[in-house]
Parts: C-alpha cells; sequence; structure tokens
C-alpha cells in the first residue's frame, strides 16, 4: 500500500468539494462521494511512496509550522477540471489547484524533508518537484463516453485556503496529523 502527504482544504472549500461528490453521484456518475470512510477527505497530494515516508513526519510538522498552516493557512484556487489516465477507458476526473509560488515552495519543501529524513522512501515521480500537477480528485473510473456528463459537475473557480496537512498510511488506513 501507499503513504502520502496531502494538504488539506478549509472547511467551506472542503464542503464545497463534497457537494461536487454529490453532484457527480446524484447523476449517477463515479464519485468520491462514494468512499464513506473517515479518512476520506479532499485533499492535494504532494508526495507518494511505497513506504517510508514515516521517518519524516517532524521534519515535515516543521515544514508546516514554518508556514504556520495551522493559524494563517495558505492561499489557493480550486480550478478547471483535468482528466487523467484513459486506461482501459477510463478516467480520473479532477479539479486542478493553480500552482501558486507559495503552494510550490511549500511542495518543494515537503520533498526537501523527505529526501533528509526519509531518504530511503522511493516517491513517485509524478509527485516530484517540476513533475506534479496540484489537484483534488473528484472521480475515479469514469467511461469514455460519460465524461461530458462528468465535466458538466466541475464548478466555477474556488478560491480556498490550504489549513492543514496530514500523512495517509495506505496499509494500516491511518491518518497523522502534521500540523
Amino acid at each position: 500500500m501507499v503513504q502520502s502527504v496531502e494538504l488539506l482544504l478549509d472547511p467551506d472549500a472542503e464542503q464545497r468539494i463534497r457537494d461536487g461528490w454529490a453532484a457527480l453521484a446524484d447523476a449517477g456518475l463515479p464519485s468520491l462521494a462514494s468512499h464513506e470512510g473517515a479518512s476520506n477527505r479532499p485533499h492535494v497530494t504532494v508526495a507518494v511512496a511505497e513506504t517510508g515516508l514515516l521517518p519524516a513526519v517532524e521534519a515535515l510538522r516543521a515544514v508546516f509550522r514554518g508556514w504556520h498552516l495551522a493559524e494563517r493557512g495558505l492561499a489557493a484556487e480550486v480550478g478547471a477540471p483535468v482528466l487523467f489516465g484513459g486506461h482501459r477507458h477510463r478516467w480520473v476526473l479532477a479539479r486542478l489547484v493553480v500552482p501558486s509560488r507559495p503552494l510550490l515552495t511549500v511542495h518543494s519543501a515537503v520533498h526537501r524533508a523527505i529526501a533528509a529524513d526519509a531518504s530511503e522512501a522511493e516517491v513517485v515521480a509524478q509527485t516530484r518537484p517540476d513533475a506534479w500537477t496540484p489537484h483534488v480528485t473528484l472521480a475515479r473510473r469514469i467511461e469514455a463516453e460519460r465524461l461530458g456528463a462528468a465535466l458538466d459537475a466541475g464548478g466555477p473557480p474556488l478560491p480556498c485556503r490550504i489549513t492543514g496537512a496530514r500523512l495517509w498510511d495506505g496499509g494500516s488506513r491511518t491518518v497523522t496529523d502534521l500540523c
């Protein structure tokens, strides 16, 4: 299973993304609304590895403390819809997060912390600096013929704040708060 470092949105933005999940489900489309686990939250993944991220927890907390993420948050904007994949004619629908300079700086700091304190972790290439596409996932496994309907559920640009961070461990299905 994988481990990931994830940024969390402010409560209003989180609710609006959940409303988007619900709109997809109400339209009979795949949606993350169907995953009812307590850990299922809208988020922006900034790093992924099969294992090995736990040694970096304190260094990651220091990164987020330095940015005062829990107190002030980081301005962000959830924007246009984007499609990933196409494997077996099924797509992932997400909304891009505008890659502002502060967001890119936090992202780079996360990867430096992982490199310094969890050097054995093999971070997935698509989440590394200069290869990362920040996004919030809305749905997985959308069939090609249903893409038009799914894209209609995207919603307008959503200014928000990133106000939290966590480490998700898919193996143990646990969350470690990072700020």
